[in-house]
């Protein structure tokens, strides 16, 4: 297909996709086209059903990973070949709604205590304290940081968006601690090579090691961070629109899944046993 792959390159690259994405696109079209061995043009709605089908019972993709290749079959039937019909007849499964892992303050505080390498205490502060994506974490350059305004700049997050979200005052301190002994010049956590960034692998690493020093047994992930990050907030009142914008997600019913998980929301709710066991005493 290399014409038609060139056009869809010219299509991601003018829609803004980011280079995983135009990668990830380009190479599920060019799977579809061995798997049948025809060109996309001439498929229609009942191969296209074939393939999906495929994808689920063969391959067995993941809800997420099956949508993300749907949504670029999508974008080549639309946009470069400007043919709406072979994909919008299509129906495919609806992601399940998971509750996310949320620490406990004092499991969080257990995660830094016994993380000794400030390097590595610095990481997890800062993701935890700014409700950070690890990619993120791995990403911010020393100018991210403004101690005037106590933010922390987000470049290019999730969507490829910026935003601001909140600098710890406890993480400034250890983050002075940090710069004095390691002096870092432009990506504030450098990687083994001082012109690159730390990798978001060595950041899961870190964090699984201190998990386990910790003694957590919850199947916690370095993300578990920003879901407590998000949750904590909710517990203290912030509003859900803060924490929205904190987090950088475009819908308010993605933030509202740190309602279901909050104390706050269940700790006004009385158990219906309790209740009559008042009227019974």
């Amino acid at each position: 297909m290399g014409k038609l792959r060139d056009e869809m390159l010219v299509d991601l690259q003018l829609s803004g996709a980011k280079p995983k994405t135009q990668k990830t696109y380009l190479r599920e079209v060019e799977n579809l086209t061995k798997y049948f061995n025809r060109s996309p043009e001439e498929l229609g709605e009942a191969e296209l059903k074939e393939y999906l089908l495929y994808l689920i019972n063969k391959r067995h993709l993941s809800e997420g990973t099956f949508r993300f290749y749907v949504a670029g079959l999508k974008f080549f039937y639309r946009t470069t070949l400007k043919r709406d019909w072979p994909v919008e007849k299509i129906r495919h499964p609806r992601s399940k709604r998971k509750l996310p892992v949320v620490l406990d303050i004092s499991e969080v505080e257990s995660l830094f205590s016994v993380t000794k390498n400030l390097k590595h205490k610095v990481i997890l502060m800062m993701t935890y304290s700014s409700g950070l994506r690890a990619s993120e974490t791995a990403r911010l350059k020393l100018t991210d940081i403004d101690s005037k305004r106590m933010t922390v700049r987000v470049n290019d997050g999730k969507g490829g968006k910026d935003r601001y979200s909140i600098l710890s005052q406890t993480t400034l301190e250890f983050l002075r601690q940090y710069w004095k002994k390691y002096r870092p010049t432009e990506w504030l956590f450098e990687g083994q090579k001082k012109d690159e960034h730390i990798t978001v692998h060595s950041i899961q690493l870190m964090f699984y090691a201190a998990r386990k020093r910790a003694g957590i047994t919850k199947p916690a992930s370095v993300h578990t961070l920003r879901h407590s990050f998000a949750t904590h907030l909710i517990e203290a009142g912030t509003s859900l629109h803060h924490v929205q914008l904190l987090l950088g997600h475009r819908s308010p019913t993605t933030t509202t899944v740190y309602l279901h998980v909050s104390r706050l929301n269940l700790s006004q709710v009385i158990s219906p046993l309790d209740q009559a066991t008042q009227q019974i005493s």
